[in-house]
């Protein structure tokens, strides 16, 4: 998994507790940013129709349904920013940005 903060490649081999924190910028790893669940589009942010509506997406919380999303490979909001960017220049036949 990459940390939603700082984009820093964090290996997980066990289950994550609401205390851990990304070892570089100690930001929380069990927060909804970092949930299979996540949707900035859905209604509370969250895919989950019985999940209660978390206000902080990125402090740690106590969600029973909280499940790591692996497939995330962000990073920081800037990295995704640019992979977006990368992504609709490669639809567009547009050449990279440098």
């Amino acid at each position: 998994m990459f940390c939603h903060n700082c984009g820093t490649e964090i290996s997980i081999e066990r289950k994550i507790f609401r205390q851990d924190t990304c070892p570089k910028c100690s930001a929380y790893l069990r927060c909804c940013l970092h949930c299979k669940h996540y949707d900035i589009n859905a209604h509370h942010e969250c895919r989950e129709s019985e999940a209660t509506w978390v206000h902080d997406k990125e402090m740690a919380n106590f969600c029973d349904y909280f499940v790591l999303d692996e497939e995330k490979k962000g990073g920081s909001q800037a990295s995704r920013s640019e992979q977006a960017r990368k992504k609709l220049d490669e639809l567009f036949k547009k050449p990279p940005r440098d």
